[in-house]
């Protein structure tokens, strides 16, 4: 096989791995694993010019930096996964007090949320290596990016979600014509039953924070972000990042995609990274403030399922991404959270728990003086408050019932 990458780096204990090898984590102590590439050889064949006047508008434009040797070559969704838009939106600057503001959409991708990067770039890995099915735990979004996914490449998902899951996230599974087991139980015993079912029948396996191409595929976000915006942007201030982690992939997948720019020698300025995470599931958030890289379990509760969970599979590398880019992490009760969703929604922006949790933060992070009005900031939703109506509806006064009266509307809208 023609690998475009040199192998693997365990991110705990630096051991290196052939690429040759099929291998999820760390044989040796079950760290997540980098996926390295020669810089110098990359920095020969791939110029700026090449990816800027690239006429795909996806995450596949990015081809060129990432470890699949070709993209999809059938016009389905998972071609148009990624270059999603980015908003700065005149009315939450005056509400915030931020001179820039950016909101990075991700609902925009083919089934709504940030994790159809991930999913697209491990059915592209699938199709190359011959597996025929492709299996991941989820609280919703990343089954129903694995799902969607799958189905454009016609291959089978299976689909372990705890029964909890929002009902609209668990309808797409089952449109998309996942095998949907839904456990009676947390996400996390869901992720460990995934692993052993792909174990004992040979399924490939994309759980978060498992596959090192999950990684990878979410690192588009961040050479996104540098073509839209850093390029261009000549503030003094680094851009501050703001984003929600769960179990720590999206957060630790910005971080590497900024890395690699940097190994270019294109990025410049590195961004701040702060992740925001619900107090009610926050081991990640405890581990950066405990200033150390050991990971303790919590009994998380939160509504945000999709940032739900009780040990984060990818926390060592979520940690690093703040501390090393010089930012924080931040934390946020569900009350406000739920309250981030209408404020978000004063600029037409519609975002699910998960990703009003990355405006929440940000709020959080100016009382605190963690950010200045002068400063560069960019917050990214990561997925629809379609996914999760009932928590909006939740967020927001109810409509009132009227008469089908002007004097109705009238006293409607004086009670207003």
């Amino acid at each position: 096989m023609n690998q475009k990458y040199l192998g693997y780096q365990c991110s705990l204990c630096g051991e290196q791995y052939q690429p040759e090898m099929e291998i999820y984590v760390c044989p040796k102590d079950g760290g997540n694993l980098d996926i390295l590439y020669d810089f110098a050889k990359l920095k020969r064949d791939v110029s700026v010019d090449s990816i800027l006047s690239s006429g795909e508008a996806s995450m596949w434009r990015y081809l060129p930096l990432l470890p699949v040797r070709t993209a999809p070559d059938f016009a389905t969704p998972i071609k148009s996964v990624g270059w999603t838009p980015l908003y700065s939106p005149s009315t939450l600057k005056q509400k915030l007090g931020l001179s820039d503001l950016w909101i990075k959409d991700e609902s925009r991708n083919p089934t709504a949320s940030f994790k159809d990067r991930a999913s697209a770039l491990v059915v592209a890995r699938a199709k190359e290596i011959g597996a025929d099915v492709i299996v991941t735990a989820s609280t919703g979004n990343a089954g129903a990016a694995l799902a969607g996914m799958a189905a454009a490449a016609d291959h089978q998902a299976v689909i372990f979600a705890p029964r909890s899951a929002p009902p609209a996230k668990i309808a797409q599974l089952l449109v998309y014509q996942a095998r949907v087991l839904l456990v009676d139980g947390s996400y996390d015993q869901a992720f460990d039953l995934s692993i052993l079912a792909a174990d004992a029948f040979g399924w490939y396996c994309r759980n978060t924070g498992y596959n090192p191409f999950t990684l990878e595929g979410k690192k588009t976000a961040a050479l996104e972000i540098w073509e839209q915006l850093l390029r261009a942007n000549d503030n003094n201030e680094p851009l501050a990042i703001f984003v929600s982690v769960g179990d720590g992939n999206i957060i630790s997948g910005l971080h590497k995609g900024f890395k690699d720019l940097k190994a270019l020698g294109w990025l410049g300025q590195m961004p701040r990274i702060f992740g925001v995470q619900s107090d009610g599931s926050a081991a990640v958030a405890n581990t950066f403030m405990a200033g150390d890289e050991v990971i303790h379990p919590v009994s998380a509760n939160t509504r945000a399922d999709s940032i739900s969970v009780d040990l984060p599979r990818d926390g060592v590398r979520a940690v690093r991404a703040a501390r090393e880019t010089g930012g924080a992490y931040v934390t946020v009760p569900d009350e406000e959270i739920m309250a981030a969703i209408p404020v978000m929604g004063q600029a037409g922006i519609f975002a699910e728990p998960a990703g009003a949790a990355a405006f929440a933060g940000l709020q959080k992070a100016l009382e605190k003086g963690m950010i200045k009005g002068g400063d560069p900031v960019l917050v990214l939703n990561t997925g629809s408050g379609l996914k999760d109506v009932q928590a909006a509806l939740t967020a927001v006064e109810p409509a009132p019932i009227i008469e089908a009266t002007l004097s109705a509307v009238e006293r409607a809208l004086d009670k207003r």
